[in-house]
């Protein structure tokens, strides 16, 4: 009785230990992961990453890692011309079936998801924000986007008439949507009417609706779903066989 006493002492303690061993194990991973990510992505401040699922060692053994919970802050994503930049913010990836190398060189992820925000003022950067020429003698230029309720994005338009601005600016409700998988695009639901000058449909979208393009997001995730919201846009995004490293 004493001996079987003695051996389940032994079994707690060493099963304390290897519980130690193993979150020891996992903190020095994330950090290293976290380090690696910064440097493959160019960010300009480290990650967080979180691995998920117990033990961490005998995953590793098994060279591949359930799940990996991946945090970025602020992320800047090409738009699409090649010089432009937007900022995507606070970017959640849950990175499942994560497969490495045996040198730890490589990792790539069976499947991804996750969430981020576009803020107004960096969408904004896409409208026509300076005064174009809608007809003869009516110029006018998106200057702010807001939540408008409903999954909708209020478009705010200033014109000016026969060279008179307009009291107050014109708004219209848009719908946003992904398409291709790289790009939001705004396309008003109705037309807004500037000081009852009749304008053809084809030069008011060319004010109102826009495309965003973002390119480049980390491992090669793509965009899946957008809807506005009070801060912003909220975007879905997932990908299949993403590179975390290498």
């Amino acid at each position: 009785m004493r001996a079987l006493r003695i051996l389940l002492i032994i079994v707690v303690i060493l099963g304390g230990l290897f519980v130690i061993a193993d979150r020891v194990a996992v903190n020095f991973a994330e950090g290293e992961a976290a380090d690696r990510l910064k440097t493959t992505e160019n960010l300009s401040a480290t990650p967080d990453v979180s691995i998920k699922g117990f033990p961490f060692l005998t995953q590793v053994v098994g060279g591949s890692l359930d799940d990996i919970e991946v945090g970025i802050k602020n992320y800047e994503a090409a738009a699409g011309n090649g010089a432009q930049k937007i900022r995507i913010d606070d970017l959640q990836a849950d990175m499942q079936g994560v497969e490495f190398s045996g040198d730890y060189s490589s990792a790539t992820a069976t499947s991804a998801t996750g969430t981020a925000t576009i803020a107004y003022d960096e969408l904004l950067k896409t409208a026509k924000s300076e005064p174009t020429q809608v007809a003869p003698g009516v110029t006018a230029n998106v200057v702010g986007l807001s939540d408008g309720g409903n999954g909708k994005i209020k478009v705010t338009v200033e014109a000016t008439v026969l060279g008179t601005k307009l009291p107050e600016p014109v708004s219209v409700l848009s719908s946003v949507t992904v398409i291709d998988g790289d790009t939001v695009r705004v396309k008003a639901d109705g037309l807004p009417k500037f000081g009852g000058v009749e304008i053809a449909e084809s030069r008011v979208r060319a004010i109102t609706d826009f495309q965003q393009k973002i390119d480049g997001l980390p491992g090669g995730i793509q965009l899946d779903k957008v809807q506005a919201a009070p801060n912003g846009v909220e975007i879905t995004v997932k990908g299949s066989n993403v590179r975390l490293a290498g």
